[in-house]
C-alpha cells in the first residue's frame, strides 16, 4: 500500500491562492464540527459519505482532504487510493494546524453534505 501524500497548512494556503491550481478541498468532519468553521472554499463531505462521493471526483484536480487533526482524513485518503484515486492529499495537522498558523476560518454557508 502506498503512503498517504500530505501537505501542510502553508502549502495548502499557497495552492488556494494560485489561480491555475485545479484544487478541491474537502472537509470530512461531522456536521457539528463543520458548524464551528471551515477552511474558505472547502466543501463538506462527511467521512461516512466518502464512498458515495469518490466517483464524481476528477483525476485532473488535486483533492485535499482535511479533518480536525489529520488522522481521519489520512484514513480517507488511504481508502480513496485503494479505489484508484491517486490525486488525493491529506492536510497534515488538519484544521487545528490551519488555525494555529493564523490562516482564515469562515462560517459555512450551510452544513449539509455536498454529495
Amino acid at each position: 500500500m502506498s503512503a498517504v501524500r500530505e501537505l501542510n497548512a502553508s502549502e495548502l494556503n499557497e495552492l488556494l491562492g494560485a489561480a491555475e491550481a485545479r484544487l478541491r478541498v474537502v472537509d470530512i468532519r461531522t456536521a457539528g464540527e463543520v458548524a464551528q468553521g471551515i477552511i474558505p472554499g472547502s466543501e463538506f463531505v462527511p467521512m461516512h459519505l466518502i464512498p458515495l462521493s469518490c466517483d464524481r471526483w476528477r483525476d485532473d484536480e488535486l483533492i485535499v482532504l482535511y479533518c480536525r487533526s489529520g488522522a481521519r482524513s489520512a484514513q480517507a485518503c488511504l481508502f480513496l487510493q485503494q479505489q484508484g484515486l491517486n490525486n488525493v492529499v491529506n492536510l497534515r495537522g488538519g484544521i487545528i494546524d490551519w488555525h494555529r498558523q493564523g490562516l482564515p476560518i469562515e462560517a459555512p454557508e450551510r452544513v449539509e453534505a455536498a454529495v
